[in-house]
């Protein structure tokens, strides 16, 4: 189990070796990872190969007054969005400062916030709610707001701040002031313990200087306070560390550099700022030093649930569209959707999105009910419908063809509808990287799955851990694993009579159950093999974390499907039919992904990158151009808005 570097607060980057440095990164983060909860968690309990659907089923919804306070809102919502042009967006760049002055009037910019505070207190899932509904018109208004409250100011106040700084900073973000948080450096993203922005206290103790550069700041171009992540230095009376700060957007010494510009999400106001001397009052500091990172995964742990909740949008509109088109389009007789390479996208699609949804709802529901632990629920939407919401995408383009890969603009100007699928596509491929990328969340979540065994095992597989300390893992090891081991063996999925109140989806709950068990067991015998290299073991953990993703999302279907029709008979049989296809498809890649678990070509992939990396195969490249090499007929980059602009902008 990873310990703890004493020097990992404060050390040169240029002293460190490979070897050192990987290790003072794993202990960074270990340190900043939120120690085991006590609360239950469902996809916590289904990576040990146990199905707790007592934890999911059912799960309470929101009360009568906070249900009728969320649709009411969202009805408000609904009515301002029809009215947004979201095209114009996309073509300036930008989001107009009505459509800002409107989402402040309803009271858009505090959907988190307690009454309290000034805010509209939603629940999470009406949160969420609102979030589809503005995703599905502009993915960049609701990035905006997601960055604003998700990850910005409110969320870390909320949960860390003093009273008094949730007097003095939530009201504000409530009403006009929009918030970014910086965290990501130049030459530092997912990797914390390289951080060099600094936060250094004055001689009398009363603030701090900050000093750095932070990059891809989202909202940070326009944004009036700022969550910022600096180090502080070790000294007389200063534990040090990452630490939070809350630091006016306006401050001296701040200034935003430049704004960048990306393939998708166009009137994101994402840039580069700089921190030169800004002074940062000593009362303006979110918990204690050295908490920083920890402040900031605790914020993600439900402040992830937005980017699904935009791509359960994505997915919405999709089908609208897709049904729509292949209704529509003839082709060799007939609409193309009756073909079946065309049906089975469209059945993906549909199906995916279904499940999305049941997804989010459920771990909003969860985040709200305050009794389960969802940190693995928040980080698998995340991972999960990031990836199925790209392929959505793709898939809808696919399904248009040429009229696809065009433009919405270029389609209206030639008389035909304007249907933004290319820009669907270059909208949602952020969100692959956002707030943790695929591959981070891949070893976040592994983590986690992996807990259990680390805690009973993980000194035995330390190569630092002395003789004595090993004898006594593996005494406590023993007791774990031969109580646990033996339930993995048979289980309630193998009753033919089990989860009958499934109506038809019963048959792939105990395949759920089965299934799990399978996981475990898995991961034991990958744990066994490997012992110690586990962690290097990327491709094998990976795809641990992807069949659980799917059980989870299984799980989720299926309790949806029984609640829909439950709730609501107008539907008939069709959530029945919707999540028996998703379990169908879901199963035939779990399938997959369990063959690669033992039959893959990590090894020989991982020996031919570093050949490349090596330049062992110059060859290959022969015969182009690089197009990224400046040249004569290059001309020099745009700058972007200059800081009075912002500035202007802000106080506007």
């Amino acid at each position: 189990m990873a310990t703890v570097d004493p020097d990992a607060r404060a050390h040169d980057p240029a002293d460190d070796t490979p070897e050192i440095d990987e290790r003072r990164a794993r202990a960074v983060a270990e340190q900043a990872r939120e120690a085991t909860s006590d609360l239950p968690g469902f996809a916590k309990e289904l990576y040990l190969g146990r199905l707790r659907l007592d934890l999911i089923h059912p799960v309470p919804g929101p009360d009568r007054a906070e249900r009728e306070r969320g649709e009411a809102f969202l009805a408000r919502l609904r009515d301002f969005c029809e009215g947004i042009d979201a095209q114009r967006v996309e073509r300036e760049d930008r989001i107009p400062d009505e459509v800002i002055a409107g989402l402040r009037e309803l009271g858009a910019l505090g959907m988190k916030i307690p009454v309290e505070y000034g805010g509209l207190g939603l629940s999470q899932i009406h949160y969420n709610h609102a979030l589809t509904l503005v995703g599905s018109v502009s993915p960049a208004i609701g990035a905006l707001l997601s960055a604003h409250q998700s990850i910005g100011v409110p969320q870390p106040v909320s949960m860390f701040g003093t009273e008094e700084q949730k007097r003095e900073f939530l009201p504000r973000c409530a009403r006009e002031a929009i918030s970014a948080f910086l965290l990501t450096e130049p030459d530092v993203g997912s990797d914390p313990a390289r951080l060099r922005a600094t936060a250094t206290p004055t001689e009398d103790g009363e603030a701090y200087r900050l000093d750095g550069v932070k990059l891809w700041t989202t909202n940070g171009v326009v944004a009036d306070l700022l969550v910022v992540m600096a180090r502080v230095p070790e000294g007389p009376g200063h534990r040090g560390g990452i630490t939070a700060f809350v630091v006016e957007g306006d401050a001296p010494g701040i200034t935003v550099e430049r704004r960048n510009r990306f393939m998708g999400l166009r009137g994101l106001e994402n840039g580069l700022t700089r921190l030169h001397g800004v002074r940062v009052p000593a009362a303006h500091r979110i918990g204690e030093e050295g908490q920083g990172l920890r402040i900031a995964l605790s914020t993600l742990n439900t402040g992830r649930l937005s980017l699904p909740a935009l791509c359960v949008g994505a997915g919405k509109w999709a089908t609208k569209i897709a049904r729509e088109w292949s209704r529509e389009r003839v082709q060799w007789g007939r609409p193309v959707g009756r073909h079946e390479e065309v049906a089975k996208k469209i059945a993906y699609i549909a199906a995916t999105t279904y499940a999305m949804e049941a997804m989010l709802d459920l771990a909003s529901r969860m985040a709200d009910e305050k009794r389960r632990d969802i940190r693995i629920e928040a980080a698998i939407a995340k991972l999960w419908a990031s990836e199925h919401a790209y392929r959505i995408a793709d898939e809808l383009v696919q399904i248009r063809g040429g009229r696809g890969f065009e433009t919405a603009a270029s389609l209206a100007a030639r008389g035909e509808r304007g249907i933004p699928a290319e820009q669907l596509l270059r909208d949602l491929r952020i969100n692959r990287i956002f707030e943790g990328s695929t591959e981070i969340m891949h070893l976040l979540i592994a983590r986690e799955a992996v807990d259990a065994h680390l805690t009973v095992a993980g000194d035995i597989i330390d190569p630092d851990a002395d003789r004595a300390t090993k004898a006594r893992a593996l005494t406590k090891a023993t007791g774990f694993y031969a109580s646990w081991l033996p339930t993995l063996a048979v289980g309630r999925g193998q009753l033919p009579s089990a989860y009958v109140e499934f109506g038809p989806l019963s048959g792939h709950l105990r395949y759920v159950e089965r299934t799990a068990r399978k996981l475990a067991r898995s991961t034991f015998y990958g744990m066994s093999r490997w012992q110690g290299r586990l962690e290097v073991k990327q491709g094998f953990l990976g795809r641990v974390v992807d069949i659980g993703a799917e059980l989870f999302a299984m799980s989720a279907v299926i309790v949806r499907a029984r609640h829909d029709v439950d709730t609501h008979p107008e539907r008939g049989a069709g959530p029945f039919e919707m999540a028996d296809v998703f379990c169908r498809q879901s199963r035939l890649r779990v399938e997959t992904l369990f063959e690669g678990l033992w039959s893959n070509t990590d090894d020989v992939d991982g020996k031919l990158a570093r050949r490349v990396m090596d330049d062992a195969y110059p060859w290959l490249e022969e015969g182009v151009l690089d197009p990224s090499l400046p040249g004569p007929l290059i001309a020099p980059a745009d700058p972007g808005p200059s800081t009075e602009e912002n500035l202007h902008r802000r106080m506007g």
